[in-house]
């Protein structure tokens, strides 16, 4: 039986309110990634230590509540909701939450439910995802080489991760490559990554590393300037820019050779500020205005303190009245430690 047929246990759809929230820079907030859980079945070296401490599973919200807190956003003029984590496919029944969501797309009052994953899981949900109205979906993949791939994830299996992608794509879903760009690592496998990607009908975005958290490496010898990049690139391809917008930071061009897509997302040398229409709130029920900020709201508390949804939706217009201009983020000699001193897998890709 297709469970995404109708509302779950009869509920009324949501119907959003006319007018988006608005920042204090008048940019529209219509994109919410969740942090479902911070914990991960990878150890990669740019994101996480060897020996990670996780939050303690009493900390984290239940699926009942994170159900909730999203919808109170899509009530508020959601349109996009991308569900990340640590890897969120690893979280105990998360396809629960997932088939809650879906009901919102089905209604209409989403445009779009979707996920960023390491492809672990993806083998086994892939089918599933599709069934609750996931249609496009995005996989961390930084090397297409299973020795490489196993020194930078420490834990991964690159052909389960191979078997996963394509699961996905034969149960129906969209996939995009995410590739990391690390100096001395990837940089000269990336033109191999486009062929791949492209000759499978799959976009490929590559992303500069970002300073957040303590890790076990020295991130200015893995900071690779995707102009840098890019420059390399066009030596052999031919890149023309494109309007292509999927909702997030990415600025796409178009691949000659390949006739694929090929996008950059570049926090360090070109920052997506001005155009930043997203919030990411963890699972603890904390929102970070920015990704690259400290400044937050608890929004676990205004959930846990009313059953009525006033107080939580105040606390969110309160929020989004602080939400800052940009990011600082910095890597450099002069700058060992993190911009900000939480894992990326905390708030979320």
């Amino acid at each position: 039986m297709n469970s995404f047929a109708g509302p779950i246990g009869g509920a009324a759809p949501i119907i959003a309110e006319k007018a988006p929230m608005i920042d204090p820079f008048g940019r529209a907030v219509t994109y919410l990634r969740v942090s479902v859980t911070d914990r991960c079945d990878f150890r990669c070296t740019y994101c996480m230590a060897e020996n990670m401490t996780f939050l303690p599973k009493k900390d984290l919200l239940t699926l009942e509540e994170l159900n909730r807190l999203c919808s109170a956003f899509i009530a508020k003029g959601v349109r996009k909701l991308r569900l990340t984590g640590g890897e969120p496919l690893v979280r105990k029944n998360i396809m629960f939450l997932v088939r809650e969501l879906g009901r919102h797309v089905q209604s209409g009052a989403l445009d779009e439910l979707t996920l960023t994953t390491n492809g672990s899981q993806l083998a086994r949900y892939a089918d599933e995802l599709y069934d609750c109205g996931v249609r496009r979906i995005n996989v961390s993949l930084d090397t297409l080489d299973p020795e490489k791939f196993k020194t930078i994830t420490r834990w991964g299996d690159f052909h389960k991760v191979m078997e996963g992608v394509e699961a996905a794509r034969k149960a129906g879903l969209k996939v995009k490559l995410n590739a990391v760009a690390l100096k001395d690592f990837n940089q000269f496998e990336i033109p191999e990554m486009i062929r791949f990607a492209h000759g499978r009908g799959m976009d490929l975005t590559v992303i500069e590393t970002m300073p957040m958290g303590e890790i076990d490496e020295d991130r200015t010898d893995q900071y690779l300037p995707l102009s840098e990049l890019r420059a390399d690139l066009e030596q052999q391809f031919t890149l023309t820019d494109i309007p292509y917008k999927t909702g997030g930071p990415a600025r796409y061009v178009e691949v000659k050779e390949t006739g694929g897509r090929l996008g950059f997302i570049t926090p360090m040398t070109h920052n997506f500020c001005e155009s930043c229409n997203r919030v990411r709130l963890t699972c603890t029920g904390t929102l970070y205005m920015c990704l690259g900020q400290n400044d937050a709201a608890d929004l676990r508390t205004a959930l846990r303190a009313s059953e009525s949804d006033d107080y939580l939706s105040a606390a969110i217009d309160e929020a989004i009245g602080r939400k800052p201009k940009g990011h600082d983020f910095i890597i450099d000699r002069q700058h060992r430690k993190p911009a900000v001193a939480r894992h990326m897998s905390v708030t979320g890709g």
